[in-house]
């Protein structure tokens, strides 16, 4: 299982934040505290809830495309791919 690190990661890279801004955003956004971003057992929990993908193939949870469509919403930010995803299936 994976904690939010990916997601933390993400913010640092599109918007240049710091370790510490990243984590407090990233927590305010999925309404957790930064201590449980590293808790493995409720990061689970609410990957499957806001359908942000899981590391072990789960019939029924988002993966791939879907999952990033939901990260990028949840945390407001712009997914390459996602948006190639969008382009080319409006046309």
């Amino acid at each position: 299982m994976r904690g939010a690190g990916d997601l933390v990661a993400r913010m640092q890279m599109t918007r240049g934040m710091k370790i510490k801004e990243a984590k407090e955003y990233v927590a305010g956004k999925l309404k957790i505290g930064t201590a449980e971003l590293t808790d493995p057992v409720i990061m689970n929990e609410v990957r499957s809830e806001l359908g942000l993908g899981e590391m072990t193939p789960v019939p029924g949870i988002a993966k791939g495309i879907e999952a990033k469509h939901n990260v990028a919403r949840i945390l407001d930010i712009d997914i390459n791919c996602v948006q190639r995803f969008k382009y080319r299936t409006k046309g």
